[in-house]
């Protein structure tokens, strides 16, 4: 179990580095920079000059990897170009909105997305399974943007229960935010219930044609028995990594989200920070992302292999 723990942890943080690479550097690609964004297209001279000389804009961009990805492994964010304020003191407020989000959408999502995966798989054929599955689909292939757009437009307008966009800032209380996060919520976890029963459907379709189950059944134990205690776990232990990555991909799917309800999160925030030019907090998004994707899939990497023995004993664990 501990060399099965080092090796997700070696391959975690090896992606890591290599992720922080491509952050500092495809950022750093990006056409035009701070000055030419704060000062406008046409800035020519000396005012120009000197703001990349204040800023650090002027050094050779090796020595800038290496004094940004110090800072990175000391903790450090850096500055915001913009704000004059740390990147992490930023950060952090619009972090918790959008973990709020993400977790009242995924407290939605999963439970309802396995029930209605368990419905479908025990029928399938029936109307039900049919009506799951054609719904899954089209929510699958409907847009994000689009589905926030005819929600706001429903009960925001139509229905005036909710507000169609936020107007409060990043350092709101729960309480004020709690109205604003109904929609948004309600949009995320529609594509994640999608994804997550088509997997929950099959599996349980598997589960249950398999040997052991039907033995099961000629012995007369009880059909609900037989589900919850015997197919339901395993049918659930292969979704499990679909869940992570359902998960993962919801905070880097907030980012069109945040941008549609105008939410103070941290997808708004990176919005505003490429069209500012301001990389350095560009930049400590992309790491924080990265670093919470790649803890969400190890996580789920180690939680399959602690519930299911056998693919330690296959894995030579």
């Amino acid at each position: 179990m501990f060399t099965m723990i080092y090796k997700r942890l070696f391959t975690a943080i090896f992606s890591l580095l290599i992720v922080g690479v491509l952050v500092f550097f495809v950022t750093e690609s990006l056409p035009g920079d701070f000055c030419t964004s704060y000062l406008g297209q046409n800035a020519t001279g000396t005012r120009l000059e000197q703001c990349r000389i204040d800023n650090n804009l002027n050094s050779p961009l090796i020595k800038r990897f290496t004094y940004w990805s110090e800072n990175i492994v000391n903790g450090d964010l850096g500055t915001s170009l913009k704000r004059q304020k740390p990147v992490s003191d930023i950060l952090i407020p619009r972090l918790e909105n959008t973990l709020i989000l993400g977790g009242i959408a995924a407290s939605i999502g999963i439970p309802i997305a396995i029930l209605l995966g368990c419905i479908a798989g025990l029928r399938v054929n029936k109307k039900s399974d049919h009506f799951i599955s054609i719904a899954s689909l089209f929510t699958m292939t409907v847009p994000e943007f689009v589905t926030a757009t005819l929600l706001t437009l429903v009960f925001s307008i139509w229905l005036p229960w909710f507000p169609a966009v936020t107007l409060i800032g990043a350092n709101a209380s729960f309480a004020e935010l709690l109205p604003n996060l109904v929609l948004p919520a309600i949009t995320l976890s529609m594509v994640m219930i999608a994804h997550i029963l088509r997997m929950v459907r099959s599996c349980m379709i598997t589960v249950m044609n398999s040997s052991y189950i039907k033995m099961s059944r000629l012995k007369g134990i009880p059909y609900w028995h037989i589900v919850f205690y015997h197919a339901l776990p395993n049918a659930l232990l292969p979704a499990i990594n679909i869940i992570a990555l359902t998960i993962a991909w919801l905070l880097g799917g907030v980012v069109i989200i945040e941008q549609v309800f105008n939410y103070p999160g941290i997808g708004s925030l990176m919005i505003s920070a490429i069209y500012d030019r301001d990389l350095p907090v560009v930049q400590g998004i992309a790491i924080v992302l990265a670093i919470i994707y790649i803890l969400v899939n190890l996580c789920a990497d180690l939680l399959t292999c602690i519930l299911n023995p056998k693919l330690r004993t296959q894995q030579g664990y």
